[in-house]
C-alpha cells in the first residue's frame, strides 16, 4: 500500500520560512527551504529558519530539495539544511545560481555540488512518483510552481506567483500549461495565500515602471537612493530602466546586492540599456559625482535592505551620508515584523534632511496572488483539497474564504500548523501523527544556540539591565574578606542611589555569611543562587524592576600548585583534540551524496 502525506515545516500561520516535505512511500519531497526575518522580540537574531530535526533523522529518505525561485524565503534554510543534510537541489539556471550564492561563505559546504538546472520541461521520474514544473509570474524571472505525480493524483505547489497579463516573458505565467495540469486530477492544491487579505489586486509592473520613473523625473536634483531586496530582479530591472531614462549612473551599495546584480546580468536575467561601463559605478567612486547623476541602490546581509537603510540613518555606513539632497526611495513592501523598524528608518531619515517615499504608500505592489488571482488558480487546477500557505493566520482565512466562494468544501480546506501530518487515508486527507516543530535561531555564525531562555535574558537586559555584585569570600574563616562591589548598567544611576546600593551590599554580605555559617557541603551555584533570589527580591521591591543580578562570588587562600606541567598537558591535549576534528571533518565530507534517480527531460510538448 502506499503511503501519502504532507508536513509542513514552516510557511504556515508565519510570513516567510517556506517549506514543506510531501513523503510518498518511504521518499521524502522538499519544497523549498527558506528563511524569515526575526520578529521584533527576537532581539539580536539575523534570521529564522525551520527545525530540521525530523528531516535529519530521516535524512536518507529525501529524495531532494525543489527550489521555486530564488528569494530568501525560498531558499535562505540552504546554507544551514546542506550542512546537516546532504541532499541534491533542483531549481531553475537563475534559482541555482543564486543558491550557490547563498552557500558560498559556508566553509563547510565549499565541496558540495549536488545541483540540477530544471525549467518547465522537465520531468524528473523517481519511479512511483515524477516531479515536473510550470512557470509562474513573480518579483523574480525563472520563478516556477511544482507538480508532484503520486499514485493517487498531483500534489500541486505554486511558490510564490500572481497573474499579470502584462509580464514580460521571463516572469509570465504559462496559463495553458496550468490548463493541463488541470485536465488531471490535482489531489491537493498548496497555494500562495500571502496577498489574498483584502479585495483590491495589486497593480500590474508596467505602472509600476511608469511610478519609479515619474520618481525619478519629479526629484532631477537630487541624489536617490534606493532600498531594495536584493533578488528582487524586477524591481532592480526597472531601476535600471529608470536610471538610463533620466541619464544618471548606478552605485551598488552591499555584497549581496552586487552579487546578485552581477549573476543576473551573467545569466541575462537583467538588461543593461547602455554598456555596463557607462551605466556602473564603484561605490568608493560615487562621491566623485553629482547628486543629480547619482542613483544608490543599497540592501543588506543576506538581501535585506531595511537594517542597512537604519545604519545609513544613523550615520553609520563609511560611504553614504543622508542629507537634504537626497530622496531615499523605499521599493519593497515590508513584512509585519519590520513595519516598526521601516517607521523608525522613516523618522531619522526625516530628520537628515532628507525626503523620503516608499512605493507601498502609494500603489498596492505585491508579487503574491490577490484573493482574485487565488481563486483563478484554484478554478484552473480544480483541487480535491486546498492548503493556504504564506502567511499568517488571518491571511489564510481570507484564503480558505476565497476558496470556499469558489466551491472548495470547508472539510477539504488544510489550515496547517507546523508539524501537522495529513495522511492520504483511501479516499481523503486526515490530520495525523502530528509533532512539535520549532524555530532554529541564527545568531552570526551560531546556528540553533539561541532558544527562549537567551532571548529571554536579552529582553530584561533591553528592560530593566543588569545588576552586578562581586564579592570575595574565604571558606575557610567562613567570612566575607572584602565589601562587595555593585555595578549597575541599564537599571538604576549609581551615584543617585547610594542608599540603595549601600543596602544591597549588606543583603549581600548577610546572605553570604549565613550560608558559610549554615551549610556543611558547600555548593558555589547554591551560594550564588541564594544571593542572587535575595537581591532580586530587594530590587524589585524598591524599584519595582527586575534586572539580570549576576552575583560574582571568588575565593582566596586556595592551595596553588605549578600550572607549567598541566599547561603543557592542555596543550598536548588541544593538539590531539584539533587532530581528532580534522581527522572526523574529512570523514564526514567524504559522506556519499545522495543523488536522484533519474532525471528524464521530456521533449518540449
Amino acid at each position: 500500500m502506499t503511503d501519502l502525506s504532507i508536513i509542513p515545516f514552516g510557511g504556515v500561520r508565519e510570513n516567510g520560512k517556506n517549506m514543506y516535505a510531501i513523503t510518498v512511500n518511504d521518499e521524502i519531497f522538499i519544497f523549498d527551504a527558506g528563511l524569515k526575518y526575526p520578529e521584533t522580540d527576537q532581539l539580536g537574531v539575523d534570521v529564522v529558519v525551520p527545525d530540521f530535526d525530523y528531516l535529519i533523522k530521516n535524512s536518507d529518505k529525501i529524495a531532494g530539495v525543489f527550489l521555486t525561485h530564488g528569494h530568501a524565503d525560498a531558499i535562505g534554510a540552504l546554507p544551514y539544511f546542506l550542512q546537516q543534510v546532504q541532499a541534491p537541489i533542483f531549481g531553475s539556471e537563475l534559482t541555482i545560481e543564486l543558491a550557490k550564492l547563498a552557500i558560498k561563505d559556508q566553509e563547510a559546504l565549499k565541496d558540495y555540488d549536488d545541483y540540477h538546472v530544471v525549467n518547465a520541461k522537465t520531468e524528473i521520474d523517481f519511479g512511483t512518483v515524477t516531479v515536473s514544473f510550470f512557470n509562474t509570474t513573480h518579483s523574480i524571472p525563472d520563478s516556477m510552481g511544482i507538480v508532484l505525480g503520486t499514485p493517487f493524483g498531483q500534489i500541486v505547489y505554486t511558490g510564490d506567483f500572481k497573474f499579470d497579463q502584462t509580464a514580460e516573458k521571463n516572469y509570465r505565467t504559462d496559463i495553458a500549461r496550468l490548463v493541463e495540469i488541470g485536465q488531471g486530477k490535482v489531489l491537493a492544491l498548496l497555494a500562495d495565500a500571502a496577498g489574498t487579505e483584502g479585495d483590491t489586486d495589486s497593480v500590474n509592473e508596467s505602472k509600476i515602471s511608469d511610478y519609479i520613473l515619474e520618481t525619478f523625473r519629479d526629484n532631477k536634483k537630487k541624489r536617490i537612493i534606493i532600498a531594495a531586496v536584493a533578488s528582487n530582479i524586477q524591481r532592480i530591472q526597472q531601476v535600471i530602466d529608470a536610471t538610463v531614462a533620466t541619464k544618471r549612473k548606478l552605485v551598488l551599495s552591499g555584497n549581496d546586492i552586487e552579487n546578485v546584480v552581477r549573476t543576473a546580468i551573467r545569466l541575462r536575467k537583467l538588461y543593461l540599456p547602455v554598456p555596463e561601463s557607462k551605466l556602473l559605478v564603484n561605490l568608493k567612486n560615487a562621491k566623485n559625482l553629482a547628486a543629480s547623476e547619482t542613483v544608490i541602490l543599497e540592501t543588506g546581509r543576506m538581501g535585506e535592505p531595511i537594517k542597512h537603510l537604519n545604519r545609513m540613518a544613523n550615520g553609520e555606513d563609511p560611504y553614504v551620508r543622508i542629507g537634504e539632497d537626497d530622496l531615499v526611495f523605499i521599493t519593497t513592501t515590508p513584512s509585519t515584523a519590520m513595519e516598526s523598524v521601516v517607521a523608525k528608518t522613516r523618522d531619522m531619515l526625516f530628520k537628515q534632511g532628507a525626503n523620503v517615499k516608499q512605493i507601498s504608500s502609494d500603489l498596492r505592489s505585491s508579487g503574491h496572488a490577490s484573493r482574485n488571482d487565488l481563486q483563478m488558480m484554484i478554478n484552473v487546477l480544480k483541487p480535491d483539497y486546498f492548503m493556504p500557505i504564506q502567511g499568517e493566520y488571518r491571511v489564510m482565512s481570507s484564503a480558505k474564504s476565497a476558496a470556499e466562494e469558489v466551491n472548495i468544501a470547508t472539510d477539504h480546506i488544510m489550515m496547517a500548523m507546523k508539524g501537522d501530518q495529513f495522511k492520504w487515508l483511501d479516499d481523503h486527507f486526515e490530520l495525523q501523527d502530528s509533532f512539535t516543530i520549532g524555530e532554529t535561531l541564527i545568531d552570526g555564525a551560531g546556528i540553533g544556540d539561541i532558544g527562549n531562555v537567551v532571548l529571554r535574558d536579552r529582553r530584561i537586559l533591553s528592560e530593566d539591565g543588569i545588576f552586578v555584585s562581586v564579592v570575595t569570600i574565604d571558606r575557610k574563616k567562613r567570612q566575607v574578606v572584602s565589601k562587595p562591589k555593585l555595578t549597575s548598567r541599564g537599571f538604576v544611576y549609581v551615584k543617585a542611589n547610594r542608599d540603595l546600593m549601600k543596602e544591597a551590599s549588606e543583603i549581600t554580605v548577610k546572605q553570604i555569611e549565613n550560608y558559610l555559617n549554615k551549610t556543611k557541603n558547600f555548593d558555589w551555584n547554591e551560594l550564588k543562587n541564594g544571593v542572587r533570589e535575595v537581591l532580586s527580591r530587594y530590587l524589585f521591591g524598591q524599584t519595582r524592576r527586575r534586572p539580570m543580578v549576576m552575583p560574582v562570588v571568588m575565593e582566596v587562600n586556595q592551595n596553588r600548585r605549578p600550572t607549567s606541567h598541566k599547561s603543557n598537558n592542555a596543550n598536548n591535549k588541544t593538539k590531539t583534540r584539533q587532530a581528532q576534528n580534522v581527522k572526523l571533518n574529512k570523514e564526514k565530507n567524504n559522506t556519499p551524496k545522495k543523488k536522484a534517480k533519474k532525471v528524464v527531460v521530456k521533449a518540449e510538448k
